[in-house]
């Protein structure tokens, strides 16, 4: 493959097109749509609702956020959803974050997607609407965790449900670039293709957590955008929560796909003689303008990103403006902005974002405060919750971290997670992290 001399951005045409707003989806769809969705703006997007985006306050404000990770582990039965509620409510915490979009599957009653293969119990079993009954009526904030890119897990079998992404819409899926050149001429249709991602992934799984959707698919915004409209239309949620809302890495997306797109996106801004030379190049070389112009590669990418959180908290306000609308995100600024495409601060600053949520995952106290202290200073009051890796730290780790939160003036603490604190994380011998915590730092109540 022939190698292509990266150019500089001086050399774009200036300007950016001003491109049509992306067309509204029904709050309660009931099948998808069945033509694929026009690719969304290349350069900016004209919010749906207007420049005004309508707010609300919280149905359930708090002066404190305490606030528990629920992964979908536990969404899988009435009897354990509501251990989770009681044992949640009897250590003072006031918020609880379901994850009720893991791998591209429902753990509610979905007009979406499949179910939750880990469901155990039938008869129509709604977890989400069980979590938030129960959750109500102790007074206790229910968010629906979502899920965003990350779509299904390297290792084992695919899933089973024909409906299912991996398996409906291959075509949706990014691509590491290891195998961009191996995979850019088989169809998405073929197994092998998806069996290379998968193993890809699994054998990489310390970077990669498992298979992603491509963020620059216009279909595949459209069905996130449709899931979160789904939640806030069909359940009485406080909040909606963005999780993996980025790239694994810089090494993703390199699908077919996602290079056309770019190709498509990138060439009005080249001068003419740059355009002449790059796509000369790219006759023999599909990775020819990617490396030539990495910072347009990387602003491609970040913008796709931003554009899907845009489009959906504009959405979400247009239809429900008291829930609140937040994102788990990297703690590390730099690196969620140049490695992951993630930039959040911007989100919080264009006011498309009501809260993030740092992952300060670390059982080094100081770097927790300067990650937090980093975080706060961008956000502002109220919209920052502490997110502490309870599954790293020792029950003394996790209660000084709770203080440093405080300590930097943070709007709540939420605990990574619920399932490892009452499960792995317990060894069965005295309390649990949650029994502790509600003990010493939340008084055993709720503010």
């Amino acid at each position: 493959m022939r190698a292509t001399r990266a150019i500089p951005l001086a050399l774009f045409v200036a300007g950016c097109a001003v491109v049509a707003s992306p067309r509204p989806s029904s709050p309660r769809p009931s099948s998808p749509p069945s033509e694929p969705v026009t690719d969304l703006p290349t350069c900016q997007v004209t919010p749906i609702s207007g420049p005004e985006v309508p707010t609300g306050q919280p149905a359930r404000p708090f002066e404190e956020v305490r606030a528990l990770w629920v992964v979908r582990s536990t969404m899988t039965s009435a009897a354990e959803v509501t251990a989770m509620v009681e044992q949640a409510d009897q250590a003072g915490f006031n918020t609880v974050l379901v994850q009720v979009r893991g791998r591209a599957d429902a753990f509610y009653s979905s007009n979406w997607e499949p179910r939750g293969e880990t469901i155990t119990e039938g008869g129509g079993f709604d977890p989400l609407a069980l979590a938030i009954e129960l959750s109500h009526a102790r007074g206790i904030a229910v968010h629906a965790w979502v899920n965003t890119h990350l779509v299904w897990g390297g290792a084992g079998s695919a899933p089973r449900d024909s409906r299912h992404i991996v398996r409906a819409h291959p075509e949706w899926l990014a691509v590491p670039r290891a195998l961009s050149v191996e995979l850019f001429d088989v169809s998405p249709w073929d197994p092998i293709f998806v069996e290379r991602l998968r193993k890809y992934a699994a054998d990489n799984s310390g970077t990669v957590e498992g298979v992603y959707t491509s963020p620059s698919d216009a279909r595949v915004k459209e069905r996130v955008r449709s899931v979160w409209l789904d939640l806030a239309s069909r359940y009485d949620l406080d909040g909606i929560h963005f999780d993996y809302i980025r790239f694994p890495s810089g090494d993703f997306d390199y699908s077919r796909g996602a290079l056309e797109r770019f190709r498509r996106w990138v060439t009005p801004r080249l001068s003419p003689g740059l355009r002449a030379e790059l796509a000369a190049a790219h006759a023999g070389d599909p990775l020819a303008y990617v490396d030539a112009l990495s910072e347009p590669w990387a602003e491609f990418r970040r913008k796709h990103v931003t554009e899907l959180v845009r489009w959906v908290y504009h959405g979400i306000k247009a239809r429900r403006p008291e829930l609140v609308v937040s994102a788990a995100v990297f703690s590390n600024q730099e690196d969620a902005f140049r490695n992951r495409y993630q930039d959040w601060p911007a989100w919080l600053e264009e006011g498309i974002l009501d809260v993030a949520v740092p992952m300060a995952y670390t059982t080094d106290d100081d770097r927790f405060r300067a990650q937090i202290r980093e975080g706060v200073a961008v956000a502002g009051k109220g919209r920052l919750w502490a997110g502490v890796g309870a599954y790293l730290n020792s029950h003394a780790g996790t209660l000084t971290k709770i203080d440093i939160a405080r300590e930097e003036a943070t709007a709540g603490v939420v605990l990574f997670s619920y399932d490892w604190a009452v499960g792995d994380g317990y060894d069965g011998q005295g309390p649990t992290l949650l029994e502790v915590v509600g003990r010493t730092k939340f008084g055993g109540g709720r503010p």
